[in-house]
């Protein structure tokens, strides 16, 4: 993550994977919005006299840069997933550095550092505030020299503001579900100043909405000189996601680049526990463990801890989410996963819960008990959950025995649950994922993946698990 930064403003998150673009209205069509979106993010030139020719091209170009930033397949065309990001809410500062407000390399002289809160949102108790803002610096300070002590007059190196419309300082805000806060980076003047859109409705714990702390903590980062990361678990991301901020401690990314500023906490004590940082998952990784995979409707889907992939065919790259960014309700480290084209539904389980996704929403009624399967009452967790189409079986993994849940019928087959190699003669070690695409059925086991046929469960091959998820 480059560790020089400049304005960001950070747009809502509506819940749901799929939101509204920035602030356009609601009758512009896709070029557009596109265009918006480009101009505002990428240096596209405004309309002018130019002809149609080169506003294209200039088009395709931004497009591609656009692409790459997200991890796209870089077409230069304005595709259905290239529209779906840009509806996505995020950061309304430029992606690329070369097209920011402000220019250079900026981080605070000095360690110490003051801040002052201005004002007060009404949505909040002036101590849910002050806690939240308090918090969000810690985060910070925790990992560098930088110590941070608030003032209640004067000029603060930090000043912190709930405003809205125009507040005079060129980036006026635009009312509810548009940008949530801005922030500068250090210089003198405004430099480090944070601004938040009183306009918005802050919360103090809840996972609705928008939260305070997490907010400010992301703003902060501007504040101290960051600017956005690629990296999709990082604090710094243009989005906005809601974690849980009673276990909340920053990303490795994040560490990585605010470390580069101002180097680590020197006060460390190293025989003190501390929380360790979290590492987004690399599929170049050749120890990668998923957690589960699926099938979603033609995609294939695969979580391991916080987040997912997504791969599909009309792609030759595959995007990398938080499991939060498009599920709030559904927990993290699931234990299994499976689609039903018979429900037309995505199943995940986590111990004893059962939730069902019917496409990208929550099935109404989910979470359910895992005694929804009829397993035996001693099975406490599934490792990993098989669905074959043609016979509408349900097979699940429990350590080292398979059960067989016939769907049509709700009930469990007779005869299990029988061990593993009965069923897949040839498998080795425990089963952690599994899932069936194309006529044959998958089963992951720590860092490979076997291959067998769908008909007969004969082994074919051994993988590495990375093979749907290209390096």
């Amino acid at each position: 993550m480059k560790s020089y930064y400049k304005l960001c403003v950070l747009i809502a998150l509506v819940v749901s994977g799929y939101t509204n673009p920035i602030a356009p209205p609601a009758d512009e069509d896709r070029e557009s919005i596109a265009e918006n979106y480009l101009s505002r993010l990428y240096g596209l030139p405004q309309q002018s006299s130019s002809g149609t020719e080169r506003r294209s091209n200039a088009m395709s170009l931004r497009l591609k840069e656009m692409q790459q930033f997200f991890g796209l397949s870089i077409t230069g065309k304005l595709d259905e997933e290239t529209m779906k990001v840009m509806k996505k809410p995020r950061c309304g500062v430029p992606d690329v550095a070369a097209y920011s407000t402000f220019a250079g390399d900026y981080k605070w002289k000095k360690h110490d550092l003051t801040y002052r809160i201005e004002n007060y949102t009404p949505d909040m108790s002036e101590a849910e505030v002050d806690d939240s803002i308090r918090r969000a610096l810690q985060l910070w300070a925790d990992v560098t020299p930088l110590r941070f002590t608030r003032i209640y007059s004067g000029t603060a190196d930090i000043m912190i503001s709930f405003v809205v419309g125009d507040h005079r300082d060129g980036y006026p805000f635009d009312g509810p579900n548009g940008f949530l806060a801005h922030a500068f980076p250090p210089f003198e003047g405004i430099g480090g100043d944070a601004h938040f859109d009183d306009d918005e409705t802050f919360l103090f714990r809840s996972p609705q909405g928008y939260n305070l702390f997490l907010v400010a903590a992301h703003e902060f980062g501007h504040s101290l000189g960051l600017e956005h990361s690629q990296d999709p678990g990082a604090l710094m991301y243009p989005t906005y996601v809601f974690r849980d901020i009673d276990t909340f401690s920053l990303p490795q990314d994040d560490v990585n680049g605010i470390q580069s500023l101002y180097g680590p906490n020197p006060n460390v004590n190293p025989g003190d526990p501390k929380p360790t940082p979290a590492i987004t998952p690399n599929t170049c990784d050749p120890k990668l463990v998923l957690d589960a995979v699926t099938m979603f409707r033609g995609e294939m889907i695969f979580f391991k801890g916080s987040f997912f992939w997504r791969s599909y065919s009309q792609s030759t790259t595959v995007e990398q989410h938080l499991i939060k960014s498009f599920w709030p309700e559904i927990p993290e480290h699931i234990d299994a996963a499976f689609e039903s084209p018979l429900q037309d539904k995505v199943f995940l389980i986590k111990g004893e819960k059962v939730w069902a996704l019917y496409g990208y929403d929550i099935a109404q009624g989910y979470p359910k008990s895992l005694s929804m399967f009829n397993l035996p009452k001693k099975v406490k967790k599934i490792d990993a959950v098989l669905y074959d189409e043609a016979s509408y079986k349900i097979l699940f993994f429990v350590d080292r025995q398979v059960y067989s849940y016939d769907e049509q019928t709700s009930r469990m087959e007779k005869g299990y649950p029988k061990p593993l190699e009965v069923v897949f003669s040839g498998m080795t070690g425990k089963v952690n994922a599994a899932f069936q695409n194309k006529g044959f059925n998958y089963l992951f086991s720590g860092s490979k993946m076997f291959e067998f046929g769908s008909y007969n469960n004969k082994l074919f091959r051994v993988l590495n698990n990375n093979y749907f998820l290209p390096c």
